[in-house]
């Protein structure tokens, strides 16, 4: 049996890059997040923010899936996802769902009348939209900013500790095919990094979470942002582009740089609403 290649050396001038991108963008993501308008008013950075990042994120998307019309799919997309957050900040969710698959079968109508994968635009609203649906319904949730705070959290604290410990340790790759940077040690170190954010933010007791549920959220948190890295990494091995853009220095695209965060965010949706029913207190 021949053996798995030990992955490359840790890149420090990288590492260096990412903080500064990070130092950057965190601080706006937070404040958006917290930012209020006031008593029963809806939260408009957030929203801003979200619109923000779909608007960029169907770009990329458009540019990656359908370089030959990459504006019209990008629009389509776009179209659709925005329509479903609209209904979804006016808290009408089964509306925004059902514009999620009307929107994506649109999408696939005018790929195809441009020439382009009707799968691809659909799935890009799929892909896409979930995320930004599931971001607005926690975030007008009771304790919403705490949860997507623990969102953010879950996903960063994995992300992190996945790249630092498996480029320090190495050893074994986790799937060399799809990304071949990705090791064994950085997985579990990812996985425990998740859990132990997780359950350090519950012990706020506006979260009403027990520590045993919030290790759950955060262990089941962190192997979800680990699934999207991957799947994104699949992707742009089947559009055949290395990043999907160019936008954040040391990671590529905003897809790269959210692509974690965006399965994180559906998993942790699920658990925000098993706590609303009294699980996990």
């Amino acid at each position: 049996m021949t053996s798995l290649s030990p992955a490359r050396a840790f890149d420090w001038s990288n590492l260096g890059v990412r903080a500064a991108s990070a130092a950057v963008l965190l601080p706006a993501a937070l404040g958006a997040v917290w930012f209020e308008m006031g008593p029963g008013q809806p939260a408009w950075p957030f929203l801003l923010m979200v619109v923000t990042a779909v608007s960029l994120l169907c770009v990329e998307w458009g540019g990656m899936t359908a370089p030959f019309a990459k504006t019209r799919v990008s629009t389509a997309v776009c179209a659709a996802v925005l329509t479903a957050v609209f209904f979804a900040q006016r808290e009408n969710m089964a509306i925004a769902w059902g514009v999620l698959v009307a929107g994506g079968a649109m999408a696939a109508v005018v790929a195809r009348g441009v020439a382009e994968r009707p799968g691809n635009a659909a799935l890009g609203v799929f892909y896409i939209g979930t995320a930004a649906v599931c971001f607005i319904w926690m975030r007008s949730m009771p304790q919403g900013r705490w949860w997507i705070l623990m969102t953010f959290a879950v996903a960063w604290a994995a992300d992190i500790a996945a790249y630092v410990v498996g480029n320090l340790i190495g050893g074994p790759k986790l799937w060399p095919r799809f990304s071949p940077n990705k090791t064994w040690a950085g997985f579990l170190g990812g996985l425990a990094a998740a859990m132990l954010a997780a359950v350090a933010l519950a012990a706020f007791p506006v979260f009403r979470l027990n520590p045993w549920a919030a290790a759950l959220a955060g262990l089941c948190g962190g192997l979800a942002g680990m699934a999207g890295d991957l799947c994104e990494s699949m992707l742009k091995r089947r559009f055949g582009v290395k990043d999907s853009g160019d936008l954040i220095p040391g990671h590529g695209g905003l897809l790269d740089r959210v692509d974690g965060l965006m399965f994180v965010v559906v998993v942790l949706s699920l658990f925000r609403l098993v706590n609303h029913l009294g699980w996990g207190h």
